[in-house]
């Protein structure tokens, strides 16, 4: 496009528009000659931004010397075509000098210059005039004005969309990140979490019990056992009618319907949730358990179960003890041994559906945990010498009434008890009915003053003391006072010298005190602890009583003589048999035991700690000892004739006591014997403790004694004695 012209456009006639060189236009007022103002040039001129403008200030014409003409932004533009554009890069700076002017009356925004002269050839523009008059002085109380600013204020900045998409990304990326983050712990790290809480409505758990260990005899037969039974148990939330439920079942099960009602009443969980599960009776037998099936009761269920039987009723019942119906150990060995009897039961957990579809669902959650069957004991015990002993106790004990009995049986060199029986006695497989008194161990609970048989243990301490020899003889009085308490003899010596054997023949208590004078008493109660007294044995009944020796500074003046011979003396008849034994096995004590062995599930057998061992007297003296022990047995009129066994040589010890409890002697005698066989090498040892409350035990323990033993050399077949027993002098 061609660049505009300077000059005004001409019309037709050659003359230019919005001008006139005498002050008039072609719109001039023909009646008054004034210029006009309805032509185009006029009219309007153009700013640089298009706005329309009139000529006229106020509507009034200029005056001055001439007609004014309106300066339009045409007649004054350069000559330069890129000035707009470089006004419009400076940021609008031209522009906005030339609005800063009419500010202050928008009215005026038409800038007007007294119209130029025609200009003729030949005339040169005048030169502009410099002031030469100095400017009059501010006044010093008037404000300098401000000067207007060189630079006008750049215009605000557009908005950048940049930062804000920026940020909005940030914020949306930060957003998906956290959300992507709390996906990934809910589904990986609080996964169990959820899903136990909603398994947990759905699931069904049921116990799977752990067969209980055995126990065995020394030879492998069963004493008692575990049996597959059955268990019943009820889900409240599905017994739609409790008392007709329990109706049905109470003759099958044998518990009263009013008690199965009471175990079938809705229960609420630790967690709030209702009980699922709740047993009715355990033990079942698999036939009763079939008939409760059959019955087919909404909510009664069967699972496997075991139950424990006790093949010999009441045989070694005092030893072995009895479960509960969950198999819990409650009493003797089975409590003492519960840890080891009883496993670890399992746990099966499934999937089941509601109501008629409470059956495990296919393909859903279950989980199964085995049970850990317990391991077996095998005892010392063994099972037909314990079932004899305890019929001949029993027997002899028919004609004591109200009376206690205890036999124990023991291996020399070993410490192994083959028997132990008490008297009364009960029936493990069903001991609810039994009398407690009945389910105590009398061996290891019947704390006893022994009697004349603790004269062994003073005698064979002035042994090894050297207080006495084998062929030591004393003059015996017929009584000895002690304190204020006098002693005497059943068989008087009338002041004779008597022989340590006989002393024992005819348990003299006046010979018995008179050693023990010259023993003291420090060293009676050193020997004492040395045979085993005032300490559990730690045979492994559970319970045992450890008796009580009488510190020498509580001794009164009676004590002196009523410790030798027994009296003022706590113990067991176990205590008392473990004491026979370290003089059998050569003066070695031997801690007594009942276990032999623990059989694991596998079949591994794991020996039992070894028992504690440590010597009393030495070997010459254990057997002088057992030697003289034989007067009691073989000098006629001896206290212990009766315990005699035919064939064998038997050396032993009667004694007659008091039964204590809770320190308080009792009315009646505690008779006892305590012998071994063969006398010149012991193989066994066997002690019989007898309380009868009208004082006839004495005719129940040597008698005992002496059939007990026979039974035991013939059942492990020991050979008669070869030689007989020595002579014995009583007053030499």
């Amino acid at each position: 496009m061609p660049p505009r012209s300077e000059d005004p456009r001409r019309d037709a006639a050659g003359s230019r528009r919005g001008s006139s060189r005498d002050g008039r236009g072609r719109d001039a007022d023909p009646r008054t000659g004034e210029p006009g103002v309805g032509g185009i040039s006029g009219a309007r001129a153009y700013t640089p931004r298009g706005r329309t403008v009139r000529e006229e200030r106020g509507g009034q014409p200029r005056t001055g010397g001439g007609t004014e003409q309106r300066r339009t932004p045409r007649s004054t533009r350069s000559g330069d075509p890129f000035r707009p554009a470089l006004q419009v890069l400076d940021g609008g700076r031209a522009g906005a000098a030339r609005r800063a002017a009419p500010a202050a009356n928008r009215s005026g925004v038409v800038r007007t210059v007294a119209p130029r002269a025609p200009r003729t050839p030949g005339d040169e523009p005048a030169a502009p005039r410099r002031r030469t008059v100095p400017r009059t002085p501010r006044r010093p109380d008037r404000p300098a004005a401000r000067r207007p600013s060189r630079k006008p204020p750049r215009p605000p900045k557009l908005a950048d969309p940049r930062l804000r998409l920026r940020l909005g990304t940030v914020l949306t990326l930060a957003i998906f990140v956290t959300i992507g983050i709390r996906l990934v712990f809910l589904q990986a790290v609080d996964t169990p979490a959820y899903a136990g809480g909603g398994v947990a409505d759905r699931t069904r758990t049921v116990d799977l019990p752990a067969p209980r260990g055995a126990i065995y005899d020394r030879t492998g037969a069963l004493l008692a056992h575990s049996v597959e039974a059955r268990y019943v148990f009820a889900d409240p939330t599905l017994i739609e009618d409790a008392a007709a439920t329990a109706r049905a079942l109470s003759p099958l099960l044998g518990i009263p319907a009013s008690k199965l009602t009471e175990q079938m009443r809705p229960r609420k969980l630790e967690n709030g949730n209702p009980s699922r599960f709740q047993y009715l009776a355990r033990g079942v037998q698999i036939a009763t358990a079939r008939q409760v099936m059959a019955l087919e009761l909404p909510g009664i269920g069967v699972h496997r179960d075991e139950r424990r039987e006790v093949p010999g009723g009441d045989l070694a019942a005092n030893l072995i003890g009895f479960t509960s119906q969950d198999m819990t150990g409650l009493e003797g060995l089975e409590a003492r041994y519960d840890d080891v009897l009883r496993g670890v039961d399992g746990k099966r957990v499934y999937e089941a559906g509601q109501g008629d579809l409470a059956a495990p669902i296919p393909g859903g959650y279950s989980r199964t945990t085995p049970p850990k069957p317990g391991s077996s004991l095998k005892l010392t015990i063994d099972r037909d010498l314990q079932y004899m002993v305890q019929v001949i106790l029993s027997r002899r004990m028919a004609a004591v009434h109200g009376g206690t009995a205890a036999a124990v049986v023991m291996e020399v060199g070993s410490g192994e008890v083959l028997a132990q029986a008490s008297h009364p006695t009960y029936d493990a497989a069903k001991p609810i009915p039994s009398d407690p008194v009945a389910r105590e161990d009398v061996a290891t609970s019947f704390v006893v003053e022994p009697g004349s048989v603790h004269k062994a243990i003073t005698f064979g301490a002035a042994l090894q003391e050297g207080v006495i020899t084998p062929e030591t003889t004393l003059p015996i009085a017929n009584s000895i006072t002690r304190g204020d308490t006098p002693f005497s003899d059943t068989h008087p010596a009338n002041g004779k010298r008597m022989s340590v054997p006989g002393m024992l023949a005819y348990s003299s208590n006046v010979g018995t005190i008179t050693v023990a004078d010259k023993l003291g008493p420090e060293r009676l109660i050193d020997y004492q602890r040395r045979f085993g007294l005032g300490q559990p044995t730690g045979e492994g009944m559970p319970g045992e009583a450890g008796g009580r020796l009488l510190p020498v500074e509580e001794w009164s003046d009676s004590s002196y003589g009523s410790v030798p011979i027994g009296h003022s003396v706590d113990a067991t008849p176990l205590q008392m048999a473990a004491a026979y034994a370290a003089i059998a096995n050569d003066g070695t004590y031997v801690q007594p035991r009942l276990i032999k062995e623990v059989v694991g599930p596998d079949g591994t057998k794991t020996p039992a700690e070894a028992p504690v061992t440590r010597p009393v007297l030495s070997p010459q003296n254990a057997a002088a000892l057992r030697t003289m022990l034989e007067a009691v047995t073989t000098v006629d009129d001896a206290t212990g004739t009766l315990a005699a066994v035919p064939g064998f040589r038997v050396a032993g010890k009667t004694g007659t006591g008091w039964r204590l409890v809770d320190g308080k002697k009792q009315r009646g005698e505690v008779s006892s014997f305590i012998g071994m066989a063969p006398a010149e090498k012991p193989r066994y040892v066997i002690a019989v403790f007898v309380y009868d409350p009208d004082s006839g035990g004495a005719r129940v323990a040597s008698p005992g004694f002496s059939e007990m033993m026979s039974y035991t050399l013939r059942h492990f077949r020991v050979a008669p004695t070869g030689t007989p027993s020595p002579t014995f002098r009583v007053f030499p």
